[in-house]
């Protein structure tokens, strides 16, 4: 499954948005093989945090001068979220980026967790209450998927809900999750 996904990934060319007013961020959709198995990280972020508090994201933030550019930004991110080093993490390609309901421009990256598991993660207890890890077939069986039409900005869309136990996975996070499914579901 990793192999399909980065063949698909590499072949793939992310739309970008010019909007240079919003404020910068990038998350990572990390992957990660336990037991034999892929599965997709997330995290539960905690009550401290400024934007979206309680919800489940990818690990990600804000664009720091020092970063770079963006890829360094998700991989930091990551490190200061779930302790994950930055040379433990293959990036895999990137998906388009997107604009939040919190005015951040997000360009997401997928990377794999290159160490096997089970990994010792470490999770930054300011901002993330819980690593929530997913079985990627979970994700990709449609009963475990809402999809709801909505209107945002005067402007008809598809909102997608995914659910794992008790978690609900929403918002940008469950858009970037649907355009990553969408795209490994097609054959390279």
């Amino acid at each position: 499954m990793i192999e399909r996904i980065r063949r698909q990934l590499a072949g793939y060319r992310p739309q970008y948005i010019d909007e240079p007013a919003l404020a910068r961020a990038a998350v990572l959709l990390p992957l990660y093989e336990n037991g034999g198995e892929a599965q997709v990280l997330f995290t539960k972020r905690s009550e401290l945090v400024e934007h979206h508090k309680g919800q489940v994201s990818f690990p990600g933030g804000g664009y720091d001068a020092a970063d770079g550019d963006l890829r360094v930004t998700a991989l930091r991110e990551t490190w200061e979220e779930i302790g994950v080093a930055q040379d433990h993490v293959e990036v895999l390609g990137q998906l388009d980026e997107m604009v939040t309901v919190s005015d951040f421009l997000v360009r997401p990256f997928v990377g794999l967790i290159t160490e096997p598991g089970p990994y010792p993660f470490v999770h930054s207890e300011h901002e993330v209450a819980e690593i929530i890890e997913v079985p990627l077939r979970h994700l990709r069986d449609g009963a475990n998927v809402v999809a709801e039409p909505r209107t945002y900005q005067g402007r008809a869309t598809m909102a997608y809900t995914y659910r794992y136990g008790d978690h609900v996975i929403w918002g940008a996070t469950a858009r970037i999750l649907h355009q990553f499914l969408e795209l490994i579901a097609h054959d390279a």
